[in-house]
């Protein structure tokens, strides 16, 4: 009868020690806000580049938004449409509406930025903006920030999107990630990763993003070999319940700007 007991009352603990643990993950879990500016000349970018570096950079600062990244696309240097990306973290999404509210009612941010707010319609500082929110994965609810040490001009981060045919399709590929196990291969192989997060509004839906970080381009090839030969991922990746679970994936080679938080 005590050993009954015994076992009842571990039991107990450890159903009550999971559900804490998932309850105070699930607390931690962050949002992302992901602006992609769409623009063509070289003088946009002096103009974005200025209004990033003055004036949204040190308004996010003192609403203690800390790590603003900024990056563009690699490919910018021989593409027409060249990309530039804003990505910073909000504990909700009331703070979208708040941030704007904020920008709007702030002077000294308005005067850093008057070249950018201030464009005449012939001359526009960008083609087109998109924004993307996320909601962090509950096995990675926070943001990391890069532990990297070579100059951000010679880093290269890596942002992939993970399209799927279904919305329970999507939900498998999210479960792959985190109960399956594939942030922690990444995490194993030291992938950097700074966010893994669910698309819950933007324009390719159902998605799932998340961005991964080396110190140049040849960690970053050599990263993927590792990886693609990993027992655990082979294991993981030929598993019956998760095959076929991505229709799309887009992938986007990055770099930090000189001003960028990381």
């Amino acid at each position: 009868m005590k050993i009954r007991t015994l076992l009842v009352v571990l039991i107990s603990l450890t159903l009550s020690t999971q559900f804490l643990w998932s309850k105070s993950n699930e607390e931690k879990r962050e949002f992302y806000q992901l602006t992609v500016y769409h623009y063509n000349t070289p003088s946009q970018e002096t103009i974005l580049d200025n209004y990033f570096q003055n004036a949204l950079i040190p308004a996010l600062h003192d609403m203690d938004i800390q790590s603003v990244g900024v990056f563009k696309a690699i490919s910018n240097d021989t593409s027409t449409n060249k990309t530039l990306y804003v990505l910073f973290p909000i504990k909700s999404l009331n703070m979208v509406d708040y941030i704007n509210g904020k920008l709007l009612n702030d002077e000294k941010f308005k005067s850093a930025g008057n070249e950018y707010l201030n464009v005449k319609y012939d001359t526009p500082a960008y083609k087109r903006i998109e924004t993307i929110l996320l909601k962090s994965f509950s096995l990675s609810p926070v943001m990391k920030l890069p532990k990297l040490d070579s100059p951000k001009n010679q880093r290269v981060y890596e942002l992939r999107s993970y399209e799927s045919a279904s919305e329970s399709i999507f939900r498998n590929k999210v479960q792959m990630f985190n109960e399956g196990g594939e942030i922690d291969i990444f995490a194993k192989l030291n992938f950097n990763a700074v966010f893994y997060g669910e698309v819950i509004a933007g324009s390719q839906m159902p998605n799932l993003m998340y961005m991964t970080t080396f110190e140049n381009m040849g960690e970053r090839d050599a990263h993927w070999d590792t990886f693609r030969n990993d027992a655990d991922w082979k294991k993981l990746s030929s598993l019956s319940e998760y095959k076929n679970n991505v229709s799309r994936s887009v992938i986007t080679l990055i770099r930090p700007t000189d001003y960028s938080d990381y």
